[in-house]
């Protein structure tokens, strides 16, 4: 009786009818991922093309007046301010009249010189730095003025050290005592910047907020005060 009932049932079942739905539904499911992806796309392009509409770049060239602040018990150092240079690429994506944000990567050597008991050191590492700074925008056409502020990120490439003037050797980078240097600097910057036409001049203090010593009895801390030109198109 009941499988009688059974093979009823089955026989009642459009077989052809939920194949047609199946296709039906896989067919409006592979263009609505379809129609998603187009969407998607011409999202991207879109907001790529607002910010490539708004944002300037420009070359940077400038110099570093460099130290490092050194903390450890037990000695006493007195570092000086060598220079250093700087140079990359800068990005700056307006938001209003007045306020934008400007960011870019760089090249950016740092360091001291500096003297522990008897014995002379002149440190220079080199980083790829990217500040990201939020600027206020004021003046005229002829002439505008940006007072701006805002994180840096710093990763070591490479640099260099002299001890007393001709031992010279190159700086090793990482957590271990037995490096030179941590890899990474994050810290702060604060400036002033004129913009005359595709010409800006900035002038701005870095101060270094972690301590890129490896070395547990000692604290360093990069400062930078820097001077950049840049070159607007």
């Amino acid at each position: 009786m009941y499988e009688n009932l059974i093979n009823n049932i089955i026989r009642g079942i459009d077989i052809d009818g939920i194949q047609a739905i199946q296709t039906h539904y896989s067919f409006k499911l592979r263009h609505l991922k379809n129609y998603l992806k187009s969407a998607l796309s011409i999202i991207l392009l879109a907001f790529s093309a607002i910010i490539s509409a708004q944002m300037e770049s420009g070359l940077r060239f400038g110099l570093n007046l460099t130290t490092v602040m050194i903390e450890s018990e037990g000695i006493n150092s007195k570092p000086n301010m060598p220079i250093g240079i700087h140079f990359g690429l800068n990005f700056e994506i307006p938001f209003n009249k007045n306020f934008s944000i400007f960011s870019g990567f760089m090249l950016s050597s740092k360091g001291a010189d500096y003297k522990i008991d008897t014995v002379d050191f002149s440190l220079t590492p080199a980083y790829i730095e990217i500040p990201v700074n939020t600027a206020f925008n004021f003046g005229f056409k002829a002439a505008k003025i940006s007072l701006f502020a805002g994180p840096y990120l710093a990763c070591a490439i490479g640099g260099y050290e002299i001890v007393s003037g001709n031992r010279f050797k190159y700086l090793t980078f990482g957590a271990g005592r037995n490096n030179d240097l941590k890899y990474l600097d994050f810290g702060f910057n604060f400036g002033v910047g004129v913009n005359i036409k595709s010409l800006v001049v900035l002038a701005q203090y870095g101060l270094g907020l972690t301590d890129i010593s490896p070395a547990k009895d000692m604290i360093m801390r990069n400062k930078v005060i820097g001077i950049s030109i840049i070159f607007s198109k």
